[in-house]
């Protein structure tokens, strides 16, 4: 009996992964999501183990993991702890988060790879776009992009790329002309936040990706705080590439994610990484089987998804518990539906947007905004007794040195927000 043989008898969809871990993420954590009640009304509070008087309007920074994934999570964790005989496959199959994601998005599951953040998809759309070695052409982003993202292109404009950042309007918002007048013919990438951490900040991708096919560049989206937040489609979007962590509004966890890339780019972009799970099939030669002829010590054809491109091992392939978390985390949105998580949302946000300028603070998210994020500048608000405010009335929220962030989701009310405006004032 070979390996391939004994890893069949073993764990079935496992066979082809390394040490036994799924090739196709969610092959060993099989079992139906059983959802909490799935056509109860908002808000879900029971779906979530939030302490009694602890109020979490913080879901952009990190968002609570519902029971069910819990659950899940502890399922898989007890099935690898205690290596039982694995249970006969799910009929019909149970779809894996990669699947899940894609539905989620408008994409093919070919077209998504999981990484391990958000910032490692981007990293690895700028290495398989050659930017991080060749440095011909430019690269336009702009400064409500992602922070982190733009430290990246600094540390490669230091190396010799031509990184062009469109500065904010006094409003906090990206003008298009503004962005139209950095893009060239020398442009080979556009890189923007859907929804901008700071403010929430929504860009008109589909404008965005006209404008940058127009000039022969490519569009990377940020789109963590927009996947599960709000209906979002890649297609009607045109944007070429898209990466986001799991643990915002996927309600997953840290350390797995999904890079979404269009399907028609798969055959023009290099390969940024190589490993083990890129591969369709890998079989390595050892004695006594060697072939005839010239020795190859493997032989092995790369997979053409996204998967075949930016995938490496077991890290990103990711573990059992995190799938099987991410799995029943992306099972619960789906049930309740973004376009209600967004509904139920809105009146909560439109609450902040009326009453907390009141306040003294200054709305700097643009009032037609539809995303998960409202934020609100003052000078020096989090050296002020504001923080200390807010934890006295147990309410959380994203403070900075100068504007704090209010994120509501699916577990929240207006009472909750009535809570914040009383701690404010």
């Amino acid at each position: 009996m070979n390996r391939r043989d004994l890893l069949a008898s073993l764990g079935g969809a496992a066979a082809a992964g390394a040490f036994g871990f799924p090739r196709e993420a969610g092959a060993f954590e099989a079992m139906p999501v059983t959802l909490p009640g799935a056509g109860a009304p908002f808000p879900r509070t029971d779906d979530f183990s939030i302490e009694p008087g602890y109020t979490y309007l913080n879901a952009a920074y990190t968002h609570p993991i519902p029971k069910v994934s819990v659950q899940a999570a502890r399922a898989a964790a007890d099935a690898r702890g205690s290596m039982r005989t694995p249970a006969a496959p799910a009929l019909p199959p149970v779809p894996t988060p990669r699947a899940l994601f894609a539905q989620l998005i408008n994409a093919k599951p070919s077209e998504i790879a999981h990484v391990s953040s958000t910032s490692a998809g981007e990293n690895l759309v700028t290495r398989a776009l050659g930017l991080d070695h060749r440095f011909h052409g430019n690269v336009v982003t702009d400064g409500l992009h992602f922070e982190g993202s733009i430290m990246h292109l600094m540390e490669l404009k230091k190396r010799g790329l031509d990184v062009r950042v469109v500065a904010p309007t006094p409003d906090a918002r990206i003008d298009l002309r503004d962005l139209e007048r950095a893009i060239d013919g020398n442009t080979r990438l556009v890189e923007v936040s859907a929804a901008a951490m700071y403010n929430g900040f929504q860009h008109d991708l589909a404008a965005v990706s006209a404008l940058a096919h127009a000039h022969g560049a490519y569009v990377y989206a940020d789109i963590v705080h927009a996947a599960g937040a709000e209906p979002f489609d890649v297609k009607a979007s045109g944007i070429d590439f898209a990466s986001c962590s799991s643990f915002k509004w996927l309600m997953g966890d840290f350390g797995l994610g999904f890079l979404y890339a269009r399907e028609e780019l798969l055959d023009t972009i290099e390969r940024p990484v190589h490993g083990y799970y890129q591969a369709g099939n890998i079989e390595a030669h050892y004695p006594p089987n060697l072939p005839a002829g010239t020795y190859r010590p493997v032989d092995y054809s790369f997979n053409r998804t996204a998967q075949g491109m930016f995938e490496t091992g077991s890290l990103t392939g990711s573990t059992e518990v995190a799938v099987a978390l991410l799995r029943a985390s992306l099972t619960y949105v789906q049930s309740l539906g973004v376009a209600n998580i967004q509904a139920h949302r809105l009146p909560l946000i439109r609450r902040l947007q009326q009453e907390i300028p009141r306040l003294g603070f200054t709305a700097v998210t643009p009032s037609e905004s539809t995303g998960g994020n409202v934020t609100f500048a003052r000078t020096n608000v989090g050296e002020s007794d504001v923080p200390k405010r807010l934890a006295a009335a147990k309410v959380n929220v994203r403070v900075a040195k100068h504007w704090l962030r209010v994120s509501p989701s699916v577990y929240n009310s207006m009472n909750d927000i009535e809570r914040l405006l009383e701690a404010l004032s």
